[in-house]
């Protein structure tokens, strides 16, 4: 327990940190980032596994940083700056495979259920699934309209603007209450060999979905998004003065 607090700790920490960092900018200075944490999954015998909780707050940070994305496409719509549709539509089609698809299913299928059975934070988990249902359909909207034709009309700018601002307004805190309160509170309601075992779940439907590349290879793809948009260089956010 000791040692799964000071994992969980130390990846909250890593995940404030950037954000406050970043901004309405994109996370990542290095185009070698995608890396040595997730590997730890795929390590050899002997070496720390990930922990569920661990999986799925990483992958928050896939999600946070699509929010960036969100961001900056917002921004170049709201002082009409050129925005590559492309772009977002990439970005989109991340959330709806990587996060609602993958990430949400799993909680959907192995970490809310489990609170309902212990009757534990249960209004909490219901609002968190009922966001779920709504963060789908503000991609719905967001896949529909962020196309070249979209952006060339000014009420389905609008709409796409709306969609957006509304999908980072509610996802951040939802996985900040994810991050700080009901993965702590899993990890106590699952314990020994149950929680390691939905550790090797989530492992296999990450591969299964995604190829052996599974995380490591979506923050590849959000990397080339914010290189698109101009936003991958982490040090351009720094104040200078």
């Amino acid at each position: 327990m000791k040692t799964a607090r000071r994992q969980f700790l130390s990846a909250s920490v890593t995940l404030g940190i950037t954000g406050l960092v970043a901004g309405p900018a994109v996370l990542g200075a290095d185009a070698k980032e995608p890396g040595s944490q997730k590997e730890k999954k795929e390590a050899p015998e002997g070496e720390e596994d990930v922990s569920p909780a661990e999986d799925l707050m990483r992958e928050h940070g896939v999600l946070k940083r699509i929010m960036l994305i969100y961001g900056e496409a917002v921004r170049r719509m709201e002082a009409n700056e050129d925005l590559p549709p492309k772009a977002l539509a990439d970005a989109a089609h991340i959330i709806r495979s990587f996060i609602e698809d993958y990430h949400s299913k799993l909680e959907e299928d192995y970490v809310f259920p489990r609170f309902g059975k212990a009757n534990k934070l249960v209004r909490l988990v219901t609002v968190l699934q009922e966001q779920h249902e709504a963060g789908r359909r503000l991609t719905d909207v967001t896949l529909r309209l962020a196309t070249a034709e979209g952006l060339r009309s000014a009420n389905d700018r609008r709409a796409l603007s709306n969609s957006l601002r509304q999908f980072v307004r509610m996802y951040g805190p939802h996985e900040a209450r994810e991050d700080t309160v009901v993965f702590p509170a899993f990890h106590e309601i699952v314990r020994g060999h149950e929680y390691d075992e939905l550790g090797d779940a989530f492992e296999k439907r990450e591969h299964e979905l995604f190829g052996r590349e599974g995380f490591e290879g979506m923050v590849r793809r959000v990397a080339v998004i914010e290189r698109s948009l101009g936003i991958f260089d982490l040090s351009q956010f720094t104040p200078r003065s």
